[in-house]
């Protein structure tokens, strides 16, 4: 047990003149410990019978890390100290060690190695060649966050969007250093984005779905595909029509999730862009399972299926990858000569089919697997032909048919 003191017993003992400068020295040293282990972003490893030492990594600014052990926790934690001492002053921590800290506990708390990936690129590009970048942290306050930050957005003339995708960078830095009691208070949370934000052009329904008349097209080509290869990847991508699901869901799918009316959407294929390797991970997205609605026409279309394998979707008894199925709808619009249009595009199809014919948009959002609302209506567009919405606006404004 490390020893304990108060300011109480120490000022008895001085005015005592019994004061023990070992159990002192002893009390300042286990108070350094734990401050240690607050602060320490990498994981501390118990010895055990294939080492007999304890171990963790330190990393200096700019320098690779280091293996560090000791033959007890204690012994470990004493080198950390003297390491952080010698590199840098607790109190003197900067904003791009607290990114470097956040950053390895957010890999712990994520299996996207692309949203890792994506955090170092955001940080690079704004917030390395910026002030923050080697200021303490203790000398951010909200005042020099809005000056820094109005200036990226002005600089780099970034959309809301865009700025938003930016700033989860700083909303999780701050929220983890305020969490880790680095700081009282998050400067973050009163700061105000003054300039003007880029403006864009909402993209139409002609680029960001498949029209009535497109989506017959490519149906008929998938149709005759299909008869011709006997291959299920254009079944894939007919089906999905009917199910909106992300690409990484589709590939995942297995024969057991098909329950009566509904498809239990469970897992998903997910890519590791360092390593170059796609694998399924029993999980979606966001985390959570939810049924979608098998239609008439979709289970047609799985009745084609022979769903003897481990996957609904195979070729030659191995998993059909998502990029597979991409790949079907790339060709496809090469034999056309038209620009691609990706699988995503098939999900915002799948959503305003439904929201042109009226089922409610809270509906839409479960069966897409939105966590909110306004994401569900980003995916809303026209997906009509001009004489389709032409027909529709004029039954809508026709006063023979208002009962």
């Amino acid at each position: 047990m490390q020893p304990t003191i108060d300011l109480q017993q120490l000022q008895a003992l001085l005015q005592c003149d019994t004061l023990d400068m070992c159990n002192v020295l002893d009390i300042i040293m286990a108070r350094k410990r734990e401050r240690i282990k607050k602060l320490h972003a990498y994981a501390i490893t118990p010895a055990n019978s294939h080492n007999k030492y304890w171990t963790t990594y330190f990393k200096c600014e700019n320098k690779a890390r280091q293996l560090i052990r000791g033959k007890t926790e204690d012994e470990l934690l004493d080198k950390l100290v003297k390491l952080y001492e010698e590199n840098a002053n607790l109190d003197n921590l900067t904003f791009n060690r607290l990114f470097d800290e956040w950053l390895e506990y957010k890999k712990a708390m994520t299996n996207s190695s692309n949203t890792i990936k994506r955090h170092r690129q955001h940080y690079a590009k704004y917030f390395e060649p910026s002030i923050l970048h080697s200021m303490k942290l203790s000398a951010i306050d909200t005042f020099v966050l809005e000056m820094e930050c109005n200036r990226i957005v002005k600089e780099f003339n970034l959309t809301r969007k865009a700025w938003v995708n930016a700033k989860t960078i700083l909303n999780g830095m701050f929220d983890y250093a305020k969490r880790k009691k680095y700081i009282t208070d998050n400067p973050l949370m009163d700061m105000k984005i003054t300039v003007r934000y880029k403006q864009v052009v909402k993209k139409s329904g002609n680029t960001q779905t498949y029209d009535t008349d497109e989506l017959e097209t490519l149906n008929k080509y998938l149709d005759m595909k299909y008869e011709e290869t006997n291959d299920s990847v254009y079944i894939a991508v007919r089906l999905n029509f009917f199910l909106g699901l992300r690409i990484g869901e589709l590939a995942a799918l297995k024969p057991e999730d098909i329950v009566g009316n509904q498809i239990h959407v469970v897992r998903e294929e997910v890519r590791d862009q360092e390593a170059n390797l796609t694998y399924v991970v029993e999980h979606t997205k966001t985390n959570r399972d939810r049924f979608v609605a098998l239609v008439p026409q979709a289970k047609k279309l799985l009745q084609k299926l022979g769903m003897d394998g481990a996957y609904l979707f195979e070729r030659n008894g191995e998993r059909l990858r998502a990029r597979q199925i991409e790949y079907v709808l790339e060709k496809y619009a090469q034999c056309q000569g038209i620009e691609p249009k990706r699988s995503h595009k098939i999900r915002k199809t799948y959503a305003s089919r439904l929201n042109a014919f009226g089922v409610p948009i809270d509906a839409i959002r479960e069966q897409l697997g939105h966590s909110e609302l306004s994401t569900t209506l980003s995916y809303i567009y026209n997906p009509l032909t001009e004489d389709a919405t032409y027909s529709m606006i004029s039954d809508a404004l026709d006063g023979k048919k208002v009962t």
